[in-house]
């Protein structure tokens, strides 16, 4: 007999429930498929060749932290100097020297010219920072999605070129350094011609290069040497 229909059933009975196929859930198909289809999907993926990234920013922390403990020391001292002499006290001896100093020395004076020199290089140095993204080992990686940013260290990089280089037919070993504008191979053969094994590492190389994933990929460098001789 068929249970009366509106009715629950038992708590301890066991249901059976409805089982999807993988296809039709692709498809968007069975219970719900025209509001699971309208559901949003992944993040689009950029072209990989898309426009250039921009180089990563530092956080600046130790420049900004020495900043930061010196005009707190600065600020400090001249604010309990001032409540000392708010309070009847005399001033500090320091700043009563540095006040008569300044109003005394000419501004052709020696400490005068070396005080405004330090200062004149530090705010150039604070003003490179705040306008240079620093963190010059890490070079961008082409974006492939729109809320995902890569870097690739200078240093992974190198490795990857080397171990591909170690690979081609004739290089004893390999030396790789890579800036951000190019890389420099300097590759040992101690057998094959130095041309073949040249032009094997050019190929070789450039699909490793293009591999790396890089935003700017660097320029190649090659050289390929003979060994030295021992003694």
């Amino acid at each position: 007999m068929s249970e009366p229909q509106g009715t629950e059933p038992p708590e301890d009975s066991t249901q059976r429930l409805p089982v999807l196929d993988k296809r039709e859930t692709e498809n968007g198909d069975g219970p719900g498929g025209s509001e699971s289809s309208a559901a949003p999907g992944p993040p689009p993926e950029l072209e990989g060749k898309g426009g250039r990234e921009s180089r990563f920013w530092s956080a600046r922390r130790v420049p900004a932290g020495i900043v930061a403990l010196l005009l707190l020391g600065l600020t400090g001292l001249f604010l309990y100097d001032i409540v000392s002499v708010r309070a009847g006290r005399p001033g500090m001896a320091w700043r009563r020297e540095l006040a008569d100093q300044l109003a005394e020395r000419p501004l052709d004076d020696t400490w005068v010219l070396v005080g405004a020199g330090v200062a004149a290089v530090l705010g150039l140095w604070l003003l490179i920072l705040a306008v240079t993204p620093g963190l010059r080992d890490v070079l961008p990686m082409r974006r492939l999605h729109t809320d995902v940013r890569a870097g690739l260290h200078r240093d992974a990089a190198a490795t990857a070129l080397r171990d591909r280089a170690m690979e081609v037919a004739g290089v004893q070993s390999a030396r790789v350094r890579v800036r951000r504008r190019r890389a420099g191979v300097r590759a040992v053969s101690h057998f094959r011609e130095l041309d073949d094994v040249r032009t094997d590492l050019d190929a070789v190389l450039a699909d490793a290069v293009r591999g790396l994933g890089l935003s700017r990929p660097p320029s190649l460098s090659v050289r390929v040497l003979r060994p030295g001789r021992k003694g």
